[in-house]
């Protein structure tokens, strides 16, 4: 090959190699400048404050759980009020049947200590009937306690002990309760677990339920904390360690066949004080008193037996030298209402009576031989 030709194949190859080198420097610069200006893009200017995803607001406030502080506060009360906790073992008599005598039977409860001189505050149903009484502490200790008093339509009772007593637990406002405040019910389930603690919520206050034998209990406290057999007269405790009901029944079963659970129920504290205050100083509960026996008539009971009303209560017998019997009651007269309050199924006899005090005078109204008359009665003392 010539030497001009390869002289001029080098320049060739020369000039196109220069030119790539020179086009992949522009082009990285002219990348480069592109990356950096849409990076630069996507990133707010440092002097710019970030944006907000909600409006700001001066009166937002930040809910704060600590659960730390939940459970402190619940081991405190629970030290504080635990030892004041006690079991309550009532003897109850055994019967002669057809069958024989069924030999003495014990059941037992819970109680609490509401003053240093040994007053115990429990149910009436734990310790009814019952010919002897015992109460273990929390240490295991046991001791023979003695019956003070009882009231039947509180379900509240009364008993004392003799000598030292290990705590005494302090008592709380049960006015002051709302719903979803935290309580703690402390008790012995089945007799055998002795100050077992259960946690719970106030599910409601103010409820209303039917005993079944003419009269209801109002103004219960409802908590899911878990209550079995065994926990009645037990406290019901709040975070502050302040007892503010005493726990009395449970439902498990709504008589229609469904099961339920978490439906305890308690005596508010501020009734069982004002009870226990008249059980201590009177040995009784100062209730109004007419001085009847009676049976409760219902749509059933009236459909039955071909009553004239649908409710009210039925006199099957009049105590003699009482108010009823001094206000020319009579056995037969149906009681329809009393004042301004008709009785019906929210309205029962004995919770409409026990709006009154002792010396009140009240208006009867009555059904006596399918005629409505009205008889003016002076309630009488239940304790006299």
């Amino acid at each position: 090959m010539p030497w001009k030709k390869l002289i001029y194949l080098f320049l060739l190859f020369v000039v196109v190699g220069a030119a790539t080198l020179f086009g992949a420097t522009v082009g990285g610069l002219v990348v480069y400048r592109f990356v950096s200006k849409q990076q630069a893009n996507l990133q707010p200017a440092s002097t710019q404050p970030p944006i907000a995803v909600l409006p700001a607001s001066n009166n937002t406030q930040n809910l704060v759980v600590n659960t730390t502080d939940v459970e402190t506060a619940i081991t405190s009360a629970v030290q504080n009020v635990g030892p004041a906790v006690l079991t309550v073992v009532s003897t109850v008599p055994g019967q002669q049947t057809y069958f024989g005598y069924t030999g003495d039977a014990t059941s037992s409860g819970s109680g609490v200590f509401i003053s240093s001189d040994g007053y115990i505050l429990t149910n009436n149903h734990v310790i009814e009937d019952a010919q002897k009484i015992q109460v273990i502490f929390s240490d295991g200790s046991q001791q023979d306690a003695t019956l003070v008093g009882t009231d039947q339509y509180s379900d509240l009772a009364v008993l004392k002990i003799t000598g030292s007593v290990p705590a005494v637990a302090n008592l709380g406002n049960s006015d002051a309760l709302n719903p979803g405040e935290t309580v703690i019910a402390i008790g012995s389930p089945l007799g055998d677990f002795k100050n077992t603690v259960t946690v719970g919520v106030v599910s409601a206050t103010g409820r209303s339920i039917d005993t079944g034998s003419g009269y209801s209990i109002d103004g219960l406290i409802q908590t899911d904390a878990a209550i079995n057999q065994g926990n009645s007269g037990g406290p019901l405790v709040n975070l502050a360690g302040q007892v503010i009901a005493i726990n009395t029944l449970i439902i498990r079963n709504s008589g229609s066949g469904t099961v339920a659970e978490g439906l305890g129920f308690a005596i508010p504290i501020n009734t069982a004080r004002v009870i226990s205050q008249q059980i201590i100083q009177k040995g009784y509960v100062s209730r109004p008193y007419l001085g009847i026996n009676w049976q409760p008539i219902t749509p059933r009971v009236a459909a039955i037996y071909h009553l004239p009303v649908q409710y009210g209560v039925y006199i099957t017998d009049i105590d003699s030298n009482s108010p009823a019997s001094q206000a020319g009651l009579q056995v037969g007269d149906i009681i329809t209402g009393i004042d301004n309050t008709s009785l019906d199924e929210t309205h029962a006899y004995i919770n409409t009576l026990f709006q009154y005090s002792a010396g009140d005078t009240v208006s009867l109204t009555l059904m006596r031989n399918d005629r409505q008359t009205e008889v003016q009665v002076t309630l009488g003392d239940s304790g006299s």
